[in-house]
């Protein structure tokens, strides 16, 4: 069964820095219509920072829309569609914590609002790391601390991370690293 819907008609809702909000009527697998309200992101890239003794680099910062302050691994947006999303994964842990890395693997993708985002983020892991000097953007806050890569997934199983990309991050690094693949 061919199960795609086809946009008839689509239209610019809110244009923001970061979120444009659209509506479209489509066309449904039956024939019928529909509308379909939904934003449309650039994308993102989320970095699982390892160090050699088997912590990882985590974040705390507030994050206004949530209303509190939520742990997270380092990630950001793409600067433009057309940026290599290695590269963003580069800057972004590199301005948020000072580490760069000697090996890059990434470990898929992940699409974190599917219903309502055209959202996607490119997920890495980063290795053999040194670190220099933090290059914040001037509206960023944060808090910067290792914890080992097990009690992460433990927190994330158990609901005391929240953040859906930290959690889906964390989990799969530490499969992956339990099977000796990462």
């Amino acid at each position: 069964m061919d199960l795609k819907e086809t946009c008839l008609r689509s239209e610019a809702v809110y244009d923001g820095c970061l979120l444009h909000a659209r509506r479209d009527e489509v066309r449904l697998p039956d024939g019928g219509t529909s509308v379909r309200e939904y934003l449309r992101h650039g994308g993102a890239v989320c970095v699982l920072p390892l160090t050699d003794d088997g912590r990882v680099v985590m974040e705390r910062q507030y994050r206004y829309a949530a209303g509190r302050t939520v742990t997270e691994l380092p990630a950001g947006k793409l600067d433009s569609p057309e940026e290599d999303p290695l590269e963003a994964a580069k800057r972004e842990l590199q301005e948020e914590t000072g580490a760069e890395a000697r090996e890059w693997v990434p470990l898929g993708e992940f699409l974190p609002a599917v219903a309502y985002s055209t959202e996607r983020l490119w997920l890495f892991a980063a290795k053999g790391l040194c670190f220099g000097r933090q290059d914040m953007d001037e509206d960023e806050f944060l808090e910067v601390f290792t914890a080992p890569l097990e009690t992460l997934a433990e927190q994330a199983l158990h609901g005391e991370i929240q953040d859906s990309k930290t959690q889906a991050l964390l989990l799969r690094g530490y499969l992956l690293r339990q099977r000796g693949e990462l």
